[in-house]
């Protein structure tokens, strides 16, 4: 199972609907690594690592994000897998 990196800007209206939390439930039950947390320009920037098809799922569920979330657009960075991450975190500073 190829295994890569990907780095996410969703852009719209996406803090204050537990968009990072929701995030974290994703990326859990996809077994996937990283990281998630907001921006002060009031977008979410998130990184996963992990098995590709599992990659593409997460990116799918940010596309749509949780209930009352409104995503303008996602930008996608592919990066190579780096085995960093030990788990998937909310991160609370920028």
């Amino acid at each position: 199972m190829e295994k890569g990196r990907v780095h996410l800007i969703v852009e719209g209206y996406v803090q204050g609907v537990f968009f990072r939390a929701g995030t974290r439930d994703t990326a859990l039950r996809l077994g996937l690594t990283g990281w998630v947390r907001n921006v002060p320009d009031g977008n979410v920037e998130a990184v996963f690592e992990g098995p590709v098809e599992n990659l593409a799922q997460a990116i799918k569920w940010c596309r749509m994000g949780p209930a009352g979330a409104r995503v303008i657009k996602v930008k996608e960075k592919w990066e190579d897998y780096r085995g960093e991450f030990k788990g998937f975190d909310i991160r609370y500073s920028y």
